[in-house]
């Protein structure tokens, strides 16, 4: 019997789509080990994150489900969050180690778990809390933590629970918190969107050895020991990778600053850069190279916190020729690099310009092992196996995006309508503040207008109508492709479904 490929999925945080000189010539980043990646695989140039921010595109890709239909309707999650993914939800980790995968996860999970709490200390959920008054989150780091990433799906995790500037500043491995935090880091002044807090972490508890700047390198390592174990065994893998890189704080490794010569940013891409060429060696060193999919890609657009005005000057521009950022409802925010590798079915150097999202992972890998599941599991993933296969025809009819403050867009061919008048996020212009004389709605042509600048929602109401009502069809029957309607949640109270 024919061994099943391997897979590695690296998901970097907050990588622009015109970060890589192989998705972007005018890059002023040398990626040369990721554009190898590309040349020995295919460049994606249409792929997409369910949302634009952290922890709703992380939902859909290990779901199958439109991030909107969890209970995050906007924003993110912060460090101390319960779970996300519903108890009881099938998991691509899940459904990959039923199909005889050894499954492991490494760097950023930022989807939530239940922390052993202080019984004296009320801890704190919100968001971006200040934590003054809870100098330790009100967790106890003694005693093992459920639900996270081992309960969905994953044999292995060693990580942090959300992004390099979230407090608590702990690694877990497996459920267990590997020390107890004997000091406070950070600042109360990270905003988490202004170049000012490029360097700035939030306040809060640390490990006495934790370390902002060791903790890229230290997952990296995990990711290739890990390697070399699974190496040993027979069992085909799924390794997950969501690297802490490149979230601010920007926090680039000695032997990459200044390598760039346009500043932190630069430096954090490169040293990106160099995991993956470690990466591909390493595979190559135990050989796996020829047995092992290996997917690059992001999880949102880039940060504006790296300063793009800065960037600018020196002719480089994250968002390649796409508006917006991360956050944002145009494409800069949801528009990814996606770079994947795999020796028996695709051909060096392939080009894929066909439409499709992290969301659609779970179908595909499913279609990938022949394994079928259920009604109730992965209602938004489709196929797209036969586009790494070098189909040239569209998959998806239609998709659907989502900002950071829970504005939608639904994508049809080229046409794309956003469900708001501005950013949909906090940049400008920001819904409510700065829209009061734009229409309502914004429908866009990618196909001549690329950058988004021309509204057409006026001269096309019927177009506008039509992307409303297969929207409208998709939040209310609880999925977007072809089965049995799936419970959702109440829509009364959900930001962004003001038109509906």
């Amino acid at each position: 019997m024919k061994k099943k490929p391997n897979i590695i999925l690296v998901l970097i945080d907050d990588l622009g789509y015109g970060d890589l000189s192989c998705t972007n010539s005018d890059s002023k980043i040398r990626t040369k080990n990721i554009d190898r990646l590309g040349a020995e695989g295919m460049i994606c140039t249409d792929a997409h994150a369910s949302s634009a921010v952290c922890s709703p595109s992380r939902y859909a890709l290990l779901t199958g489900r439109y991030n909107w239909r969890s209970r995050l309707k906007k924003t993110v999650l912060p460090g101390t969050s319960p779970p996300l993914i519903e108890e009881g939800r099938l998991t691509l980790p899940e459904m990959l180690k039923q199909c005889g995968y050894k499954t492991a996860c490494v760097g950023k999970w930022h989807l939530g778990m239940d922390w052993a709490t202080r019984p004296e200390v009320q801890p704190s959920y919100e968001l971006f809390d200040k934590i003054s008054d809870r100098p330790d989150l009100g967790l106890d780091y003694t005693k093992p933590i459920k639900n996270g990433p081992n309960a969905k799906g994953f044999d292995y995790f060693f990580g942090m629970t959300a992004s390099l500037d979230q407090a608590p500043y702990v690694f877990i491995e497996n459920d267990l918190p590997q020390s107890y935090p004997t000091r406070i880091i950070g600042s109360e002044d990270c905003d988490h969107s202004m170049p000012s807090s490029m360097f700035l972490c939030d306040k809060g508890p640390a490990s006495e050895d934790f370390d902002v700047k060791q903790a890229v390198p230290a997952c990296d390592e995990k990711v290739l020991e890990l390697i070399d174990g699974f190496a040993k065994q027979d069992e085909p893998f799924f390794l997950y990778y969501p690297s802490l890189a490149v979230h601010g704080p920007l926090v680039p490794a000695d032997e990459y600053v200044g390598k760039s010569g346009i500043g932190a940013y630069g430096d954090f891409v490169l040293q990106v850069d160099g995991f993956v060429g470690k990466l591909m060696d390493k595979l190559e060193e135990k050989e796996l190279a020829d047995d092992t999919i290996v997917i690059f890609t992001s999880d949102n657009g880039c940060s504006t916190i790296v300063d793009f005005a800065a960037l600018a000057k020196f002719g480089h521009h994250p968002s390649y020729h796409f508006r917006g950022a991360k956050a944002d409802i145009w494409e800069g925010g949801h528009r990814i690099p996606y770079i994947i590798k795999w020796p028996e079915y695709i051909k060096p150097g392939s080009i894929c310009d066909e439409t499709f999202c992290l969301v659609d992972m779970f179908a595909t890998f499913a279609e990938v092992n022949s394994y079928q599941y259920p009604d109730e599991a992965a209602e938004d993933s489709i196929s797209v196996l036969s586009l790494f296969e070098g189909k040239k025809e569209p998959i998806r009819d239609y998709l659907v995006h989502h900002a950071l403050f829970g504005y939608f867009s639904i994508r049809h061919k080229d046409w794309k309508l956003e469900l708001c008048a501005g950013s949909g996020s906090f940049n400008y212009p920001v819904e409510g503040k700065d829209t009061e004389d734009m229409p309502p709605m914004q429908l866009y042509n990618l196909r001549d207008d690329i950058a988004e600048k021309t509204n057409l929602c006026n001269q096309y109401p019927e177009i506008v109508e039509e992307l409303k009502a297969v929207l409208t069809n998709y939040i209310t029957n609880g999925r977007s492709t072809p089965g049995k309607p799936q419970k959702n949640f109440p829509c009364e109270n959900w930001p962004g479904l003001n038109w509906l």
